[in-house]
C-alpha cells in the first residue's frame, strides 16, 4: 500500500480509534486541524486535569500497543487506512466541513476496512442503497432489483447489513455480479446482525467491509448515528427505499444533503407506514423521486454536470427547502430530523 502517512501519525491514529467515539467531533476536527500526534499529545496532558474534557479520553490512553492492534487486526484479514494512504477515499475529505449531527461529525482518523479490493476504487463509483429494517416485501423488493441494476451498470452499491432494504441492497448487489461496501456500526469481524454472518462473508469476498469503529467494538446507538455520516461521505448520492419518519435511512438522507449530494427516494404506498418518511422526503422536495436504476444514473449525472460547472450550490439550495441546512449553516443538533431508531 502505497502512503505519504508516517509511521508515527498511523499509530497515533490507531491510539485515537481506539479511544475515541467513532465521529467524536471534538477530536475528529482537531485531528483534520491539527494532526493526529498533536491531538494524542494535547489528550495525554489532559490526564493532569480532571474537569478537562479529555480527562476520561486520557486516562484510556497507554492502555494497548497500537502496533500490536495493528497486527492482531492483519492477522484478522483486516487493515487500517488512514487519510494520505492512496486507498483512502477522498470525497471523506468533505465531513471535515460538514458540521454535525446528533452530536457526531467530521472527517474520521481513520477506517478499519476487510477485504482485498481498494476502497478508494470501489467508493469512486458507488451509490448508497438504505432503507427500513421493518422493510415490506415491496421494500425489498425494490431494493434487490435497484441494486441488481446498478451493479450491472457498474455502480458498487453501499449499504449498513442491517436486517430490511439494506439486506437486499448487498444481495441484489451481489446478483448482479458487482462489488458492494458493508458500513458497520461495530468493528468488520463482528457480523451485525448475527444472523447476517455469512452474508458479511460474501462481501467481504467480493466487495469490501469498513467501519470507524476498531475490531471487536460492539454496535451501539452511537455508533449507528456515526455511521450514517460514512455511509453518505462514500457515496456520490443516496437512494433511500421505504423509511419510516424517524429512521437511520433518513438521517443518512440528512448527512447526504448536507454534502450537497443528491438524495433520491422510491416512492410507496401511501397507506404504508414504511413509506412515510420517503414519501415526505420527496413531497417536501428534499429527495428526487426514482423507480429505477436509469433514474439514478440520471441523477447522479446531472448533480456532476452541475458540480463540473460550478452550479452545484445554487442547485442544492433551491431543490432542498425549509429546515435542511447547507453546511455553512450546519450545528450540533439536527434541527427537525428526529433521533433515528437504530
Amino acid at each position: 500500500m502505497s502512503t505519504d502517512v508516517d509511521d508515527a501519525d498511523r499509530l497515533a491514529r490507531v491510539t485515537l480509534s481506539r479511544t475515541i467515539e467513532p465521529g467524536d467531533l471534538r477530536v475528529t476536527g482537531l485531528v483534520s486541524e491539527l494532526g493526529a500526534g498533536k491531538v494524542l499529545g494535547y489528550l495525554e496532558a489532559a490526564d493532569e486535569v480532571e474537569n478537562h474534557w479529555g480527562f476520561a479520553l486520557a486516562q484510556e490512553l497507554g492502555r494497548f500497543d497500537p502496533a500490536r492492534v495493528l497486527e492482531q487486526a492483519a492477522d484478522r484479514g483486516v487493515r487500517f487506512i488512514v487519510p494520505g494512504d492512496a486507498e483512502w477515499p477522498t470525497q471523506l475529505d468533505a465531513l471535515r466541513n460538514t458540521g454535525a449531527l446528533d452530536d457526531r461529525g467530521g472527517e474520521p482518523v481513520g477506517l478499519w476496512v476487510r477485504g482485498a479490493h481498494d476502497l478508494r476504487q470501489l467508493a469512486g463509483n458507488a451509490v448508497a442503497v438504505v432503507g427500513s429494517r421493518a422493510a415490506t416485501s415491496y421494500g425489498t423488493e425494490q431494493a434487490t432489483e435497484l441494486s441488481r441494476d446498478l451493479a450491472t451498470m457498474g455502480h458498487t452499491v453501499i449499504s449498513g447489513l442491517a436486517y430490511g432494504v439494506d439486506q437486499a441492497a448487498h444481495r441484489g448487489a451481489l446478483l448482479g455480479g458487482g462489488p458492494t461496501i458493508a458500513v458497520l456500526p461495530g468493528g468488520v469481524d463482528r457480523p451485525y446482525p448475527a444472523a447476517h454472518a455469512q452474508l458479511l462473508v460474501a462481501i467481504a469476498e467480493r466487495g469490501l467491509v469498513v467501519s470507524e469503529a476498531p475490531p471487536g467494538a460492539g454496535p451501539t446507538r452511537t455508533r449507528f448515528l456515526a455511521r450514517n455520516r460514512i455511509v453518505a461521505g462514500l457515496s456520490e448520492g443516496t437512494v433511500v427505499v421505504e423509511a419510516a419518519l424517524r429512521s437511520g435511512a433518513i438521517h443518512t438522507a440528512h448527512w447526504t444533503t448536507n454534502l450537497h449530494r443528491p438524495v433520491m427516494g422510491v416512492p410507496g404506498p401511501v397507506t404504508s407506514a414504511a413509506s412515510t418518511g420517503v414519501n415526505q422526503l420527496i413531497r417536501l422536495g428534499q429527495a428526487s423521486m426514482v423507480i429505477n436504476a436509469q433514474d439514478v444514473i440520471t441523477d447522479l449525472t446531472t448533480h456532476a454536470a452541475a458540480t463540473a460547472t460550478g452550479g452545484s450550490e445554487q442547485l442544492d439550495e433551491s431543490f432542498v427547502p425549509g429546515p435542511v441546512r447547507s453546511p455553512r449553516a450546519a450545528s450540533t443538533t439536527a434541527g427537525p430530523v428526529a433521533a433515528p431508531r437504530r
